[in-house]
Order: structure tokens, then sequence, then C-alpha cells
């Protein structure tokens, strides 16, 4: 991986190439990003940057025998520390060493935007919880014993570690703090609330900024050749994220279906605050939408629950003028418009309340068609005032 392929500051890219020309590589580095970021691929391109034999002014060479390892993520050097759990092909005592391929591929068919969710289903640990355990560790601390194959940098990144597991923490505090000459760790986080205060203390932490919207749009666009437009909704609603981008993208489909329930439903509950006809209500169309969402798998019913709720925000914004802060897409917006004088200050809490609850039970497993009638009637009630 290039400097020049990863989706991040050009500010920050400099800064971990000084540190390398300057030769001030600190031994255990924290990068902290939030979700969606090329965090993972910055990791791998700063070890490359490192371990590379003809390295230029602002970038690997990409073709010393060094460079071409990591293109393959197969340099003796580099060793990759992972969430792993027992699975169908690993029965007992897993390890990150046991998916060392699976771990390459899923980064390769992802092409570097990795997420954990992506990874656990890749994982297929039949709802295991996968951590980073004590095998992961003790095999650090054999490795970290010997010398680098290549007489160069040593380099473990850890990615996720705030899935490191609690009684495998101890393990890695004396090695954080005194490892063998040429050592260096890259632990990787987007969250550093769930990390010992005692190996935070030990590391040297780098911020990663999140991604704006300009650079969203422009990597969709060349990526899948999106239309402009197109690229700037989906950048828009992303906030950041380009692995959610590349969901928005991968499901436009259902998200413009999930937007026609939402306006059916909503214009319901509208011309019931107007005291408009039956016919106008159209019961029938909604009752067809309610059974409609009901059909799908508890995850999908829960998805569009939490898609209502942030249209609903949306509206409230949009109505007070406020359309920084409104993140949607062209089409969201023209339907959002047209509730900004039935979804207000005044009756959004109470709302949100219902949209919470609904996806409480839905969670609890409860009657699907029960609970979305519920809330269609409650919400319904709460646009009257």
């Amino acid at each position: 991986m290039l400097f020049k392929n990863v989706l991040v500051s050009p500010t920050l890219k400099n800064q971990l190439i000084s540190l390398v020309k300057e030769n001030r590589i600190s031994h255990a580095q924290l990068f902290l990003s939030q979700a969606g970021v090329h965090s993972f691929a910055l990791a791998v391109a700063y070890s490359q940057y490192i371990c590379c034999q003809d390295r230029k002014e602002d970038d690997s060479c990409g073709i010393c025998p060094s460079c071409m390892k990591f293109e393959k993520l197969a340099h003796p050097d580099l060793h990759f520390v992972f969430p792993n759990c027992i699975t169908k092909k690993v029965k007992k005592d897993p390890d990150s060493r046991q998916f060392a391929q699976e771990f390459r591929d899923f980064v390769f068919s992802k092409n570097y935007h990795i997420d954990i969710e992506d990874w656990l289903s890749e994982l297929g640990g039949e709802n295991k919880q996968a951590t980073i355990n004590i095998r992961d560790c003790s095999n650090i601390i054999q490795q970290n014993s010997v010398q680098s194959y290549e007489g160069g940098y040593k380099i473990f990144i850890f990615w996720c570690l705030d899935r490191l597991y609690h009684a495998a923490a101890p393990k890695l505090l004396k090695t954080l703090e005194e490892p063998e000459k040429n050592t260096l760790f890259i632990l990787l986080t987007e969250n550093p609330d769930k990390i010992l205060a005692t190996i935070l203390s030990r590391t040297q932490l780098v911020k990663i900024p999140p991604l704006t919207q300009e650079v969203v749009a422009q990597q969709l666009m060349g990526d899948f050749g999106m239309p402009a437009q197109k690229a700037a909704d989906i950048a828009e609603i992303s906030e950041g994220n380009y692995v959610k981008a590349i969901s928005l993208h991968e499901n436009s489909n259902e998200l413009r279906e999930m937007l026609r329930k939402f306006e059916v439903l909503f214009s319901g509950m509208s011309a019931l605050r107007n005291h408009a006809s039956p016919q106008q209500i159209n019961y029938l169309t909604v009752q067809d939408v309610i059974a409609s969402i009901v059909e799908t798998g508890r995850e999908e019913q829960k998805n569009f629950l939490r898609f209502v709720s942030r249209m609903i925000r949306n509206v409230l914004m949009l109505g007070a003028q406020n359309e920084k802060l409104v993140k949607a897409t062209t089409e969201e917006k023209k339907i959002m418009s047209f509730f900004t004088k039935t979804i207000a200050l005044k009756n959004i809490q109470p709302i949100l309340n219902e949209c919470n609850q609904a996806l409480y039970h839905i969670e609890r497993n409860g009657n699907s068609m029960l609970v979305f009638t519920d809330f269609y009637l409650k919400v319904s009630r709460l646009m009257l005032n």
C-alpha cells in the first residue's frame, strides 16, 4: 500500500514520513480514528515506507523486494493481530495466526476499507465474541524476542485494539514499554475509552481526522463511476465514513424503498392531523406498507426504525432552517419538506421515544405487526397536537 493510495490528510502523511526520515519512530503508536476511515491502510503504508529499500521523498518505491511483499501483505516482519474466535474451521484455541490468510483475503476483497462487523460476518463465528486473546499476546512476545527476518523493523499492527481481552492486556504491558530494538507496535482503535489506561500511557497518539465530504464523493466517483450528484448525496449522509458510503451505494435500492415507506406512513399521519377523509389518508396503502415492513427480517425492521429516527431529526433541522446540520440526500430533503409543519420541537422527543420503544420491542422479538401498527397509531396521535 502506497501513501498516495490512502484516503487520509496529506498533512498526516507528511508527519509520518518526517518521523521516518528523522529517525524519530516511536516504538508504540496509537492510531485513533472514527469508523470508516482508512486507518488500517495508513498503518500498512507507514510500515511499508519504513521497510522500503529505496524510499522516495514522499512515498515508498513500490517495486523493491520489500514493497512487493507488502503488496501481498506477506512480508515476514509484518505481523497482524486482530479479533478472532472459535469457528467451524478452528474449533479450539484460536489466534490471529490461524486466520492470517482469511484476513489478508478479507482486506483485499474490501480494498482496505475494512470494518469490524464485516470481518465478524466473514469469520462466521456463530455469534461468538471475537477478541484479541491471550494466545495472540503470547505469540507477540515470542516473535518480539527473535531477530527480524530481513534485518530491519519488526512491525505489529493491532486492528481493533479495543477488543483486546481484559485478561490478555497485562501480558502486553512490559513488551510495549521495553520492546526489542527496531520493533514497532501500531495500535488501531475507534474506541479509546475501552482501552486500559496503562496501555494508552505507553503509546504515542496519532489522531486520524475524519474524511471530508469532498474526499468521500471524489472517491465514490473514482471507485464506482458514480454521477457527481449521487456521490455528493451519499457523501452527505455517510458523515466521513467511507465504509458506510460504500454500503449506501450497494444498498441504494433498499434506501429508496425505505424512503417510500416513510413517505406513505407519515403522509397518512399528516393527513390525520388535517382531519382528512379516509380516502386521503389511504389506510389500505398504509396497511400494505406496514405488512411489507413486517415481512422483512428483524434486522431490516430495526434498520427502518433507525432510518425513521434520522429522517425525523433532519425534518426538525430543516424546519428550523438549519440546513447545515441536515444530513440527507436531495431526494430525502424533498420528502422531508412536506413534514416540517407537523414534526416540530413540541413533539419530536415523544416521536423519537416511540421509535426507540418500537426498536426495543423488535429487538426482544415482539410481534412485528403489533409493534408497527402501535407505532403508527401512537405517532399519528402525537402529530395531532
